[in-house]
């Protein structure tokens, strides 16, 4: 058993939906206001701790690039990381990584072709390996489209593993295939990734990557909370976002939760 104070930086867009279609919020620049969006962070400077763009032809429709361009003039503005959301092109992989500056986190960095990190031959692709190496922060996002088993083989046979493991659990991801939190961390451990490093990235990386001190480790001062996590012993099958499955041999459960020091349930 092992106790970790766990720290899930799933997000998930605001999609419209219909029968036959989903639209994305940055389709029309006219709903992406600068003025208002730094309004409204200077005035929940308590709440707020960074910008969330989403970018890509699901997301932006024919708007290309335009939205991050958008987002990260915000976040100079103010001060804050941006979080860039990528899914199908355009725009490309490398016009999204190249514009990310330090703390800037890119998130889905696990996806599938395209805009995937890894290349045909399973290196990784410069622009990921420049991005990391001046700091911007790469988390997984799984989500209903944005893990595929083949790019996270070929990037954790990289020696390139996340800086940050979040779910991205919404509508329609909750059932299948990212579940929840512990089942996204399961995937990466059974691909190889060491324990310690997914329990990292699920607790002090997202912590740190937003700013906040105060949680996701047990250190003087932090919140007295965590999860209570087993680690199980077997045969374990997983999907990604294309529906292909692979074996794993361990799994983690939650078991209980920790709050302010005390169990809880």
């Amino acid at each position: 058993m092992r106790i970790v104070p766990i720290l899930n930086l799933s997000h998930a867009g605001i999609f419209a939906f219909s029968t036959t279609v989903m639209v994305g919020e940055c389709a029309d620049l006219r709903l992406l206001e600068p003025r208002d969006c730094v309004r409204v962070i200077n005035a929940n400077r308590d709440l707020i701790v960074g910008v969330k763009v989403r970018v890509g032809r699901t997301a932006g429709g024919n708007s290309g690039i335009a939205p991050l361009d958008i987002a990260l003039e915000v976040a100079e503005e103010v001060g804050l990381p941006v979080m860039a959301h990528l899914d199908h092109p355009p725009p490309s992989r490398l016009e999204v990584v190249s514009r990310l500056r330090r703390g800037d986190i890119l998130t889905h960095c696990f996806r599938p072709f395209p805009n995937a990190p890894a290349a045909p031959d399973g290196g990784l692709r410069e622009e990921i390996a420049a991005a990391r190496e001046r700091g911007v922060v790469f988390d997984i996002g799984h989500g209903g489209g944005s893990f595929g088993f083949r790019t996270a083989e070929a990037m954790l046979a990289a020696g390139f593993f996340p800086d940050v493991i979040s779910s991205d659990v919404h509508a329609v991801s909750i059932k299948g295939p990212a579940f929840d939190q512990i089942t996204t961390m399961s995937k990466l451990l059974s691909l190889g990734m060491p324990l310690v490093d997914v329990i990292r990235a699920s607790t002090i990386a997202p912590a740190t990557a937003i700013g906040r001190k105060d949680i996701g480790h047990f250190g003087i001062g932090a919140a007295a909370d965590a999860s209570i996590v087993d680690l199980a012993e077997g045969s374990f099958d997983y999907r990604d976002v294309l529906g292909e499955s692979r074996q794993g041999r361990q799994r983690l459960t939650a078991s209980g939760l920790v709050i302010a020091g005390r169990p809880f349930g």
